[in-house]
């Protein structure tokens, strides 16, 4: 069961956009938490919660990169700006 890497930034393995995603993490969570779950529903549950992690760390993580630039000032130093359009 192999996932986009997210590196492109749109959707997950099953077409899902990052809220979709996250909502589905929301559920999985709230299913394990219950602690209603069949052991194997809840491995498979908890796979499944992995994936959408990352899936979500990696977008999160592209869109600052993508909202943020570093630069350099003449001393050398570097600073975290705003990207600008």
């Amino acid at each position: 069961m192999s996932k986009k890497s997210g590196k492109s930034g749109k959707s997950s393995e099953n077409g899902q956009s990052f809220e979709a995603s996250l909502k589905r993490l929301e559920q999985i969570v709230e299913s394990l938490e219950s602690g209603e779950v069949p052991l194997d529903k809840a491995v498979e549950l908890y796979e499944e919660g992995v994936q959408l992690s990352k899936f979500c760390g990696e977008k999160l993580r592209d869109t600052e990169l993508r909202l943020k630039k570093l630069s350099k000032d003449a001393e050398g130093n570097f600073e975290v700006s705003d990207l600008e359009s």
